[in-house]
């Protein structure tokens, strides 16, 4: 395995994922919360996992090259952004959805569909991880490519256990409704500011 190719995709995915965005939201949501971590975190590095092999794969460049699926990428996912982002204002305004640790209680149920949605309609999951990771992991030569994929594997896994579990550490500091609220409010204006970039 080439050490280099490893690293080089461990640190391009890295560099990506740790942007704020809808999923490591909600997943720093999870976290403080804790409420269903553990499939949380399973479910986006499976996602992560499988999209990021697609895309080295060759379907970063299927849809690159195909204008309507870019399209249909980039309006549907801004329109789901600014659901949640109002979504997040909303809770952020409404001191009864806030329970002793900030968040309303999800079922296991709600929890792994609300997390599929938030990786599935989120655009920027296809942008970043399919197309650019894909298109940069594809340039490699063919038998230099499962190092890079393993690479970009080993980044999503280390950045969502460290995000699920991580978030504890700073349970004091939500354990006041103001915290949420504050989180909720940023958390709206983030996802509201990369729907109107993607549109732009």
């Amino acid at each position: 395995m080439s050490t280099s190719v490893y690293f080089q995709g461990l640190g391009l995915c890295a560099s990506l994922i740790m942007a704020i965005g809808a999923q490591n939201a909600h997943v720093l949501r999870m976290g403080l919360a804790r409420q269903h971590v553990v499939p949380t975190i399973a479910i986006c590095i499976v996602l992560d996992c499988i999209l990021i092999t697609l895309g080295v794969a060759g379907m970063g460049k299927l849809i690159e090259d195909t204008p309507l699926l870019l399209a249909i990428t980039r309006w549907g996912g801004a329109a789901f952004l600014v659901w949640y982002g109002l979504r997040a204002w909303r809770s952020a305004l409404s001191s009864n959805q806030l329970d002793a640790r900030g968040a309303p209680a999800l079922d296991r149920r709600t929890a792994i569909i609300t997390v599929l949605t938030l990786s599935l309609l989120n655009p920027h999951v296809y942008l970043d991880t399919v197309l650019l990771v894909g298109s940069i992991g594809g340039q490699q030569a063919p038998d230099s490519r499962p190092a890079f994929v393993l690479g970009a594997w080993t980044a999503s896994a280390l950045w969502f256990i460290s995000l699920g579990f991580g978030a504890r550490l700073l349970a004091p500091l939500f354990a006041r409704p103001l915290a949420w609220r504050i989180l909720d409010g940023l958390i709206g204006a983030v996802m509201l500011l990369i729907a109107a970039l993607l549109v732009i």
